[in-house]
């Protein structure tokens, strides 16, 4: 065994101390806060990770290996996986910690909008091949998008499940994919890291035009990358060795977005079919999870995520 199976080994038994939340590095992702919730999961996922972790780590000639902590937006996975990485440190096996989120092809704000424009055009499309749009179609859909109201199901039009069921397809087709993410620029970096790169540029984006630029990474000392990220699990993301998933229903994913009032418009009509089509990729990737942690901290199985699947 190397050193750092020798270290795990010794580990097993452990969980997690409260003052793993002290003085927490981020890494990538800074003013990230850690809380108790955070650490509870961490404790989750640490006792059945580590033996996988030690297999992997001797099976890589450079001795590495690379994790996923992947979930809906809110389920805890960013401080999970800070914790995760702090604790690998704490023991003496080298770990660092990055974000996906800069790893789309748009900031934020473009990509929202982008999403936006896809599910109107597509909703039209299908409306338009249904032989349902006509002037007053257009003239009530207009009114509708112009209150960000042309995603409520509950409005009184008979053309709008027509409308709606576009939007959804158009959606499916662009979110999570590599239309929307760039899945080759993560995997390269992951490719770089298992084959014993020491130095990295890593992606930073924040949430204006001019926020994205690169940093050379220092990772010779680093045998474990996690990455978190909601489309950790998905097949474009190439040599994952243990994906673990956060597993929240829609109506959870969403309460924990309103309570971090992180981002405008947040319960809107448009986020919440954004967001259910998101728990529906999870809920597929589901399947290829090594680990699989329920919101209040218990580890399930695929099958156990049927029942909870909402």
């Amino acid at each position: 065994m190397n050193k750092s199976q020798i270290i795990l080994s010794n580990a097993i038994p452990w969980i997690l101390p409260d003052e793993s939340l002290v003085n927490l590095p981020t890494f990538d992702m800074p003013n990230t806060v850690v809380n108790p919730p955070h650490l509870k999961l961490a404790n989750a996922i640490f006792p059945p990770l580590l033996p996988m972790l030690i297999d992997v780590l001797g099976k890589n000639k450079h001795e590495r290996a690379v994790i996923s902590v992947f979930g809906g937006s809110g389920t805890g996975k960013t401080g999970a996986g800070l914790l995760v990485a702090h604790f690998l440190q704490m023991l003496g096996v080298g770990a660092y910690a990055i974000s996906g989120d800069h790893y789309p092809h748009r900031i934020p704000k473009y990509n929202d909008a982008e999403r936006l424009n896809i599910f109107r055009k597509s909703g039209i499309k299908n409306l338009l091949s249904k032989g349902m749009y006509n002037e007053e179609t257009r003239i009530q859909l207009t009114a509708l998008q112009k209150k960000d109201l042309d995603a409520d199901e509950s409005q009184p039009f008979e053309w709008l499940p027509t409308y709606l069921q576009g939007g959804d397809d158009g959606l499916r087709a662009y979110l999570g994919t590599e239309h929307e993410l760039d899945f080759t620029e993560i995997s390269d970096i992951i490719t770089q890291f298992k084959n014993g790169g020491d130095k990295i540029f890593l992606k930073r984006m924040g949430r204006e035009s001019w926020e994205t630029w690169y940093e050379e990474t220092e990772l010779s000392h680093t045998k474990v990358l996690i990455i978190e990220w909601t489309h950790g699990g998905n097949e474009n993301l190439k040599a994952i060795d243990i994906p673990i998933l956060l597993w929240s229903t829609p109506a959870e994913t969403l309460a924990s977005r309103l309570a971090r009032q992180k981002d405008d418009g947040v319960d809107s009509p448009f986020v919440s079919r954004v967001l259910h089509i998101e728990n529906e990729l999870l809920y597929t990737q589901g399947r290829n999870a090594k680990l699989i942690i329920s919101r209040n901290g218990e580890r399930i199985t695929y099958e156990q995520m049927k029942d909870d699947k909402s």
